[in-house]
């Protein structure tokens, strides 16, 4: 049996145990959560976890290396940064289309005299932009802050490429690293299964059927919106910049999606994303090892429809109509937002309390879905993986066709 289909059956299974929690007493799943489903389920994590931020840093400086001239990887950083903003304004509005669509916080069915939240805020954009360059590396690296770990590899693979034959030595080094990497990936692949099980399981137990019952009509409207994005807009993408099949696409990157739905990161599905994309769907190593990253830290399509879909819902809960200055507002701000909050621990969260204050809705209606957001979260980042990898298959498909046509002429 391929690794694809142990994942799908270890996600129904995971699914079917989470529900079976739920009939029985809290007794006793918190017992077998707490010494079989979540040590299972962190330890496959914390695989993941362990080589994310060594494979990042030696792919982009081997995929900048790679693309050799700095102009043709500002170009290809305006098309990735381009396709993330653009598709990022369409999540948005078919997630403020399908609130409004199906209605899911009508007045009074909610109880919201005694909901709290405690808001986090986020850093200034400004400072964010400001931060990408790190004054210490090392220590961006050892906390993990992505964005400065992309522009100091960057930085790197701009001096390798530009010195020539002086760096040849250090430039075959980090191949054989990458090399030692991709092998440790194949390894924490084959143990997918058990964590995906367990962290499904473990998730749908913690959230039982009460929650998931009083919220149905919101979680259908997240998971429509979610479904609509990723059937539409990204194999529109695929067809018509790519000129490739969405549904080898999807085929084929299915076991990513299926990680990125276990462990709800993106940073975790990381190194399983990018050897899927480059071995599967054949997308170039130089392209791949700096789209996907990127997306992983400031492309949340599957965050943005959340967003939408739980402010218009927050106002219907609190009957506060939204005029058009406020569905501009919230496009402009949940956009900037998913550049402004990269990197930033429960992001989706902090950026919906962003927009709320920008348009003027109480923060504390958050409360009210943060019972099903963890299994959303699953669903999201699903999506925002596939929004990654689309991008980097379009301009990879793009490029190949660009020297295909050189070569010709």
């Amino acid at each position: 049996m391929n690794l694809t289909k142990q994942i799908m059956i270890a996600l129904i299974l995971g699914v079917v145990v989470g529900i079976g929690f739920s009939f029985t007493t809290p007794e006793l799943f918190n017992t077998i959560d707490t010494y079989v489903l979540s040590p299972v389920g962190q330890l496959f994590l914390n695989l993941i976890m362990m080589i994310v931020v060594p494979i990042v840093f030696v792919s982009i400086v081997l995929g900048t290396a790679g693309l050799g001239d700095p102009a043709k990887l500002g170009k290809i950083g305006i098309q990735t940064i381009a396709f993330y903003l653009v598709t990022t304004a369409i999540a948005l509005l078919i997630g403020i289309g399908m609130g409004y669509l199906l209605e899911p916080g009508k007045e009074g069915v909610f109880d919201v005299d005694n909901v709290s939240y405690e808001e986090q805020a986020a850093p200034p954009i400004m400072e964010t932009l400001v931060n990408i360059i790190p004054q210490n590396p090392i220590e961006a690296m050892s906390s993990g802050d992505m964005l400065q770990i992309i522009a100091f590899a960057i930085f790197i693979g701009i001096a390798i490429a530009m010195l020539g034959e002086k760096t040849v030595g250090i430039y075959r080094l980090f191949e054989q690293a990458n090399d030692i990497l991709i092998f440790i990936v194949n390894a924490i692949m084959k143990t997918a299964p058990y964590g995906a099980f367990a962290l499904i399981a473990s998730a749908i137990g913690n959230a039982g059927l009460d929650a998931l019952g009083s919220m149905v009509m919101y979680m259908v409207a997240v998971i429509l919106a979610l479904i609509i994005h990723g059937a539409l807009t990204y194999p529109l993408a695929i067809k018509g910049l790519g000129k490739a099949s969405p549904l080898h696409f999807y085929k084929e990157f299915f076991p990513a999606m299926s990680v990125a739905f276990s462990t709800s990161s993106s940073s975790a599905t990381l190194p399983i994303a990018m050897r899927v994309a480059q071995d599967k769907l054949g997308v170039r190593k130089s392209i791949s090892s700096f789209v996907q990253p990127l997306g992983s830290t400031i492309n949340m399509d599957g965050t943005a429809i959340m967003q939408a879909v739980a402010t218009v819902f927050i106002a219907q809960v609190y009957a506060i109509s939204l005029g058009f200055n406020d569905i501009v507002m919230i496009l402009l701000t949940a956009t900037l937002a998913s550049i402004g909050t990269a990197g930033v621990p429960s992001v989706g969260l902090i950026m919906l309390s962003m927009v709320l204050n920008q348009i003027g809705l109480p923060v504390e209606g958050i409360a009210l879905i943060i019972g099903v957001d963890r299994l959303l979260d699953m669903l999201r980042t699903s999506l925002n993986t596939a929004g990654d990898a689309t991008c980097a298959y379009v301009i990879s498909e793009n490029e190949k066709r660009k020297e295909a046509k050189a070569a010709k002429s």
